[in-house]
């Protein structure tokens, strides 16, 4: 928590000792790992799950730093996309160990599949909808009357329409009970699509806050200094830490008697993830809900096609086969994050996030804990499905330009971009208003 502090302090402008002062910090959680990990001791699981964890938190907040103070020197949605990337690097780091070690050991298939459907879920489920809370409590108490829902920006259909296609392709995925190289590479192939449609945004100021404003203030050859040098160093943490601690996870279930699926599917993630929302809910509080809610899209988009496009790569380098093979329960938590998916798109698809559709996606969310029978994940996926076919019928008409988004030219997109000048203007009156 006190990294988190940290990454908001506002009272002053930020200068080279909040950067000092942030640094040791992470320090007093990253150097237990590394002398643990090196001196070859032989600590017990839960003591290793704690300061592994530790670690993978300091580092993520290293990461997210490092990510933001880029902004100054990338190109707008170019620099949400890659902040987003690098955000979740040590779930990458974890989830992928898990699909190699599955290659040689059958067993950790289900780890990998459980760390990538946690991850995806809370980020969705937990995420969007706290972001869009505080956001619009923030905008209510701003204005002094009830502001119901969160404009988006025209652009922001262009990730949807990402994200509404690699949502629907991820069937493929519960329909056939594996994910096969051929899939994988082609979820990859959509990300790096995706990257090179937003490398043609322009540079945009960002607004950066606390640690990351400091290192952002910093002169250009200094800042892209610290900028490298931070990402390394929180790197080299990761994959240091990333082995132990996911080990750590699986050893820690069985002592404390916890169904290890379940550890690996919510701790790792939660671990890792939190310094993005704290940094997206921070956002939020300053009035940007926009741009914090922009940020976690293209999260989801990064997790649902090149998180799961890497997995049967890591299988297969680990010794495995060219397809991923799910077991039945697999099955059903990858059809229960589609469904959450396709709920989460629909309810976007006029670029408003309105309140009660924050409520909702935070109750399911809620709701599939105490589910923890095949019946009750299929019904809960059954509920996400009808509430995303519902909603997507009364908005239909959004359904096809959200499809074309993705592949609309430059000159189209500038277009309808000014032709939705006016539309997000009356979105943010609409909002403002309580939109119906």
């Amino acid at each position: 928590m006190s990294l988190a502090l940290q990454s908001s302090s506002a009272a002053a402008p930020p200068g080279p000792r909040t950067l000092w002062r942030s640094a040791l910090i992470a320090l007093v959680f990253v150097v237990p790992a590394v002398v643990l990990r090196f001196s070859g001791a032989d600590a017990p699981a839960l003591v290793q799950l704690a300061v592994y964890g530790a670690a993978v938190v300091a580092a993520s907040f290293v990461l997210a730093w490092a990510a933001e103070a880029a902004q100054v020197d990338v190109s707008g949605g170019l620099a949400i996309a890659v902040l987003a990337l690098i955000a979740v690097l040590p779930e990458y780091a974890v989830d992928l160990y898990y699909a190699y070690t599955a290659g040689s050991n059958p067993e950790y298939v289900q780890y990998a599949a459980a760390n990538m459907t946690g991850s995806n879920r809370l980020l969705l489920g937990l995420g969007w909808p706290l972001v869009v809370i505080v956001a619009l409590y923030v905008a209510t108490k701003a204005t002094g009357r009830p502001v119901r829902a969160l404009a988006l920006e025209p652009g922001n259909r262009t990730e949807l329409g990402f994200l509404l296609i690699a949502g629907l392709v991820a069937f493929v995925i519960p329909a056939t009970g594996h994910i096969h190289l051929v899939l994988g590479l082609a979820l990859i192939a959509w990300f790096g699509f995706y990257m090179y449609k937003l490398t043609r945004g322009g540079a945009e100021e960002p607004d950066l806050i606390g640690t990351a404003a400091a290192i952002g203030a910093l002169p250009r050859r200094a800042r892209r200094t610290v900028v490298v040098v931070l990402f390394v160093l929180a790197a080299g943490i990761i994959l240091v830490s990333a082995k132990p601690f996911a080990e750590s996870l699986v050893t820690s279930g069985s002592a404390l008697g916890i169904d290890e699926f379940l550890l690996v599917q919510w701790l790792a993630p939660l671990a890792s993830e939190a310094p993005e929302f704290i940094v997206a809910v921070l956002f939020a509080s300053r009035g940007k809900g926009t741009a914090a809610i922009a940020t976690l899209i293209s999260s989801k988009i990064n997790q649902w096609t090149l998180l799961v496009g890497s997995l049967p790569i890591a299988y297969l380098l680990g010794g495995g086969s060219a397809s991923l093979v799910l077991d039945a329960r697999q099955v059903e938590e990858v059809l229960l994050t589609a469904t959450q998916t396709l709920m989460g798109i629909a309810i976007l698809l006029t670029l408003r996030f309105h309140r009660w559709a924050a409520w909702a996606l935070l109750a399911l969310f809620a709701v599939q804990f105490p589910l923890t029978s095949t019946s009750g994940r299929l019904v809960l996926s059954g509920v996400y499905l009808v509430i995303a076919l519902v909603v997507a019928f009364r908005y239909r008409r959004e359904l096809l330009p959200t499809l074309r988004a993705p592949f609309r030219s430059d000159s189209d997109s500038e277009d309808d971009d000014d032709a939705g000048a006016d539309d997000g203007a009356a979105a943010a009156v609409g909002a403002a208003d309580g939109a119906r």
